[in-house]
């Protein structure tokens, strides 16, 4: 066989060889990608996205819409070709796949805090929207958690409300922590609780809650380097509101769409549009004094509100930075760090007073 001849076959057959790798060796990443932008003073699947009954609302215009990350499951084992390909592309974003499935988490693990970070994100919307109302929110702190194989696992219970740890008071989560790990491991911790049960029936039957107190031995944590003590639960905030707020929404996950949830709430509950007719998208955690917080995947989020449309992107303070690296040609970044912020800043909007808009800046 002629020399050349034989170089261009080793060469077509080593370039065989590097695609059939490329397809079928699977590489340790995962996919980021745009997802779905909602409006949350519009309708999703038929229904408003919104749903406030026993208190008065108002017609609402304009748009203010969440907006979420695709990213690749749990179980998908990407390839070297899909990699490059994703590299490449403008608006995907390749990662480690620890990076969104730490710890060998599952896809199932994986949804189900997604689907409590959600839920309690609508909590704390709900709240925020109504302390900017000063309309009063009752509070207690509850078991968010329990963590299966600990010493609190069937003896304390999700929902379960907490009155007191060795008989102190416990005025918000933190709290209990604190008092937990005043004791040493081994030791014994008493939680005087309302079991979640029995909150329920008290308040069906419009009658005071009965409490129980149930005693816990305490263990060693499991972190790196601290002895600790610990029952193996963690800690949140529920609450009873004066009217209805029911925010129906499926298929979402995460916390990241408090922001825009409280602004709709807030935008439903008051007199003209907070909005004024634009195309506002945003993004951010919200807690129940109305501080907004970083997310992941701000750039595909403000590729997909672009795409659908927005003219304004409400941006978590913290996450400028890397915003403004690449903001989509006709999205204007506007800086939020509070509820207040996002508020001061839909005025501006409104008034067309643009120029005084916060605006994110590239480090």
């Amino acid at each position: 066989m002629p020399r050349r001849t034989a170089t261009m076959l080793a060469s077509t057959l080593m370039l065989i060889a590097l695609l059939c790798a490329g397809v079928f060796i699977p590489v340790p990443y995962a996919e980021m990608s745009p997802g779905p932008t909602v409006n949350t003073l519009g309708e999703h699947d038929g229904e408003p996205v919104l749903q406030i009954s026993g208190r008065k609302t108002y017609p609402t215009e304009g748009k203010l819409n969440m907006t979420t990350v695709r990213v690749t499951s749990a179980d998908y084992r990407m390839n070297l070709v899909e990699a490059v390909y994703g590299w490449l592309a403008h608006d995907n974003k390749i990662v480690p796949h620890d990076t969104l499935y730490p710890n060998g988490k599952t896809e199932e693990e994986s949804t189900q805090e997604n689907a409590e970070e959600f839920t309690q994100s609508q909590e704390s919307a709900k709240v925020a929207a109504l302390k900017e109302l000063d309309v009063p929110v009752k509070s207690w702190v509850v078991v968010s958690t329990v963590v299966k194989g600990s010493p609190a696992e069937g003896k304390l219970h999700a929902g379960d409300v907490i009155k007191a740890v060795d008989g102190k008071a416990v005025k918000k989560p933190a709290d209990v922590a604190d008092l937990v790990t005043k004791h040493q491991p081994g030791e014994n911790v008493v939680f005087t609780i309302v079991p979640a049960k029995e909150q329920a029936a008290a308040r069906k039957e419009k009658r005071p809650a009965r409490t129980e107190n149930v005693t816990i031995t305490t263990r060693t944590s499991n972190d790196a380097g601290e002895k600790r003590a610990i029952v193996g639960i963690s800690a949140g905030t529920d609450h009873t509101f004066p009217f209805t707020i029911d925010i129906k929404l499926a298929d979402v996950g995460g916390p990241s769409a408090g922001l825009m949830f409280a602004l709709g709430i807030y935008d439903k509950l008051t007199p003209g549009s907070l909005a004024g007719g634009a195309f506002v998208a945003g993004t951010g955690t919200i807690d129940d004094n109305g501080k907004v917080g970083p997310i992941g995947g701000i750039e595909m989020k403000t590729v997909g509100a672009r795409a659908k449309g927005a003219e304004y992107f409400l941006t978590p303070a913290d996450n400028c930075a890397a915003a403004a690296k690449d903001t989509p040609d006709g999205l204007t970044l506007v800086k939020v760090g509070t509820i207040d912020d996002a508020l001061d800043a839909l005025e501006d909007i409104r008034s067309g007073d643009t120029d005084a808009l916060p605006s994110c800046k590239a480090s």
